[in-house]
């Protein structure tokens, strides 16, 4: 089994299906979350305003291979979002559309585990912490922020595609993430 068949697998494990049916009807949106794999590590390809691959990147959706839909989120505007996890291919070229994205960029999964360009802090009104990473990319000699919730679907999709525990605190018990986030939602949709 190669690496991009042993992490969708791995990945495959946390599909929630049906699970949040329950949900009451809210403003909801999905994100992409496209992976593929270089150099014998997994990627994440991420831009700057995510908001629809296809618009953005010129990424087809015929061209990602859904591995999972992850459990929602509500994010600080009250907007559920629904983390979609794909393989995409190495070769993928971007084509950002400049009214849409300002960059886009690659990192390894590996980096959202480590202490290194990573802080985070409590904020009023967020569970957990917020996270923010300093990404240096040496292809471009850029550097990028990756905060907010961007940041906590990185590190949850690196805690579970790795099967590794972060050198920082999450905010989230890392070997069963999926309750917390639940516990989460559960308490943010009672308040509305």
């Amino acid at each position: 089994m190669d690496l991009k068949e042993k992490t969708a697998a791995i990945l495959k494990q946390y599909e929630v299906g049906s699970r949040f049916s329950y949900l009451p009807v809210l403003p909801k949106a999905s994100v992409l979350i496209p992976l593929f794999v270089r150099d014998g590590e997994v990627h994440m390809l991420m831009t700057l305003r995510s908001q629809e691959a296809e618009e953005e990147i010129g990424l087809p959706p015929d061209q990602v291979d859904v591995v999972c839909t992850l459990f929602p989120v509500m994010n600080k505007s009250g907007l559920l979002v629904t983390p979609v996890v794909g393989f995409i291919e190495a070769s993928f070229s971007p084509r950002p559309n400049p009214a849409e994205v300002s960059a886009v960029f690659t990192v390894p999964l590996e980096f959202f585990t480590r202490e290194i360009d990573h802080s985070s802090y409590s904020a009023p009104g967020i569970a957990g912490l917020l996270h923010s990473f300093q990404f240096p990319d040496s292809e471009s000699g850029s550097h990028y922020q990756i905060w907010g919730l961007t940041a906590i679907l990185a590190i949850l999709v690196s805690v579970l595609a790795l099967r590794k525990k972060p050198e920082f605190e999450t905010g989230f018990d890392s070997d069963d993430p999926v309750s917390f986030f639940q516990h989460n939602l559960n308490k943010r949709i009672s308040k509305l």
